[in-house]
């Protein structure tokens, strides 16, 4: 029989994996969270603090911007590249990530991205020659009509040789990613460690079950975006119930109460017991934290509809143009809307909803102005302003 795990565990399980059941204060070792979480996911959109800065800080508050850039540019302990998106790994993944490689070759082999020979041997004696070079080096225009993500020809040739492993990230400047060849970047040590398919596929979906707890193939297959859910599938009947690094199988209680079954770690029984319920601190959660990132999981289990609306023109959005959800204890309470005017030394708070069922207490207000507060240290500015009503109690 598989063991059922109770809506209350499941969440339970899944907010400690992710790092946020206790309070995010003591000291800081921000290797060690990208460890614990397998990858932090980068994103451009910076209304307080850009995602990857806001998923550590939400860690461990003693965080700031400028500490990632350091360990990617001189420390050489993380590295980036794609997983469901650009994202920032550790260094120890690096001899594993060998199949995405291969596996993003194959797949652009088929959109033809490197026909132009002559345009990769001139790229790559450049940036040989000159060192890390950003895509701004570069003069190439769209031939044709332009479409929608359209990329010059030099972007689609830089991007093709980051995504095989030939070119990686040297540095980011603004945000702005610098090229190099790739023995300029990673230590000779990751790239001189070599493994069999089989031994990467495996390392790769233990690692994925371990952070998710409990997970379906396909769930499995999409953590690091490197295996299908039909390779990941197949291994599930290799494992299951093998000593040492057996499965096994478990069904989920959802918010809704339904029941659904997935694979967890043989060490669940274990994980069960020990799991301690979350701090009851208020947690403003960035959009692409890896606890909300899966949609589908997170209304499975939380019941939270949530949507990010920045695509969606302003007169549609339900909510907000970027909106955090709003995390207590094992409960989202609400949704808030706030950006960093930094010119003006404020963060602002241009919205503000509580989930159904939910009443906001003077308790709760505390809360959210004491979680705001540190949020604005993060974006550092000094003042918190509502640019509508606070929550009444």
């Amino acid at each position: 029989m598989s063991l059922k795990i109770s809506n209350c565990d499941a969440r339970r399980l899944w907010i400690d994996a992710q790092g946020l059941s206790q309070a995010p204060t003591g000291p800081l070792d921000v290797l060690g969270i990208i460890k614990a979480l397998g990858f932090v996911q980068l994103d451009t959109i910076r209304t307080v603090s850009r995602a990857h800065h806001h998923i550590l800080w939400s860690r461990n508050q003693n965080y700031r911007e400028p500490m990632l850039w350091k360990m990617l540019a001189h420390d050489r302990s993380v590295f980036e590249h794609f997983t469901h998106d650009a994202s920032i790994l550790p260094m120890d993944v690096y001899p594993v990530w060998q199949r995405q490689f291969r596996r993003m070759e194959k797949k652009l082999a088929a959109r033809s991205w490197h026909k132009d020979k002559r345009l990769l041997t001139h790229i790559t004696e450049r940036i040989t020659a000159e060192g890390p070079l950003s895509t701004h080096a570069f003069d190439t225009t769209i031939k044709g009509k332009p479409k929608m993500w359209a990329r010059p020809p030099h972007k689609l040739a830089l991007d093709y040789m980051w995504y095989v492993g030939q070119l990686s990230t040297s540095h980011r400047t603004n945000f702005k990613k610098y090229y190099d060849l790739r023995e300029r970047v990673i230590p000779q040590k990751a790239c001189a460690q070599t493994m069999s398919g089989a031994v990467e596929l495996d390392w790769l979906c233990q690692q994925a079950l371990t952070r998710l707890v409990f997970a379906t193939p396909a769930e499995i297959g999409k953590f690091w975006g490197t295996a299908s859910a039909r390779e990941v599938a197949d291994w599930a009947k290799t494992h299951m119930g093998k000593q040492g690094s057996g499965l096994q199988d478990v069904e989920i209680e959802g918010a809704d109460g339904r029941w659904a079954k997935a694979l967890a770690p043989a060490d669940i029984v274990r994980r069960l017991q020990n799991v301690r319920p979350p701090t009851s601190r208020l947690r403003i959660l960035n959009p692409f934290d890896p606890l909300i990132r899966d949609r589908k999981r997170l209304m499975r289990l939380f019941g939270l509809d949530y949507k990010i609306e920045i695509f969606i023109p302003a007169t549609q959005r339900k909510w907000g143009y970027y909106v955090y959800p709003l995390l207590e204890g094992s409960r989202f309470i609400g949704r808030i809307e706030v950006r960093a005017q930094r010119p003006q030394n404020q963060l602002q708070v241009l919205g503000f909803w509580l989930e159904p069922g939910v009443a906001w207490t003077s308790n709760r207000t505390a809360k959210l102005s004491a979680e705001l507060k540190r949020l604005s240290r993060l974006a550092d500015v000094s003042d918190v302003v509502w640019k509508r009503n606070t929550p009444s109690s």
